[in-house]
């Protein structure tokens, strides 16, 4: 039992208490250290306050939704959302042009 995706490497198990949830979010946290991360309470309370149901993977930038994933368990796309971030931070070393 728990959350599984087919191109993450690694499993998480079901949560049973939110130390659970704080482990399982530490795990995607070194995946993108910079990255902000909000972990909800185990009885789901920003789930049902902001409609996430289904579960999703989002990247929320100044406060627009730039990336959504599938919905969740089994629409995560973990390679897709870690593109996303390899492709944001290849524009952030980048050096701009000034017009």
């Amino acid at each position: 039992d728990g959350w599984v995706s087919s191109d993450a490497a690694y499993n998480i198990p079901k949560h049973q208490c939110l130390q659970d949830r704080l482990r399982a979010a530490q795990l995607m946290r070194e995946g993108a250290p910079d990255c902000p991360l909000a972990v909800d309470t185990m009885d789901n309370a920003s789930s049902a306050a902001y409609g996430a149901y289904f579960e999703r993977l989002y990247i929320i930038q100044e406060e627009k939704v730039m990336y959504q994933g599938g919905r969740g368990p089994e629409g995560y796309k973990i390679s897709e959302l870690r593109t996303w971030l390899d492709q944001y931070k290849t524009r952030l070393q980048s050096p701009s042009t000034v017009v």
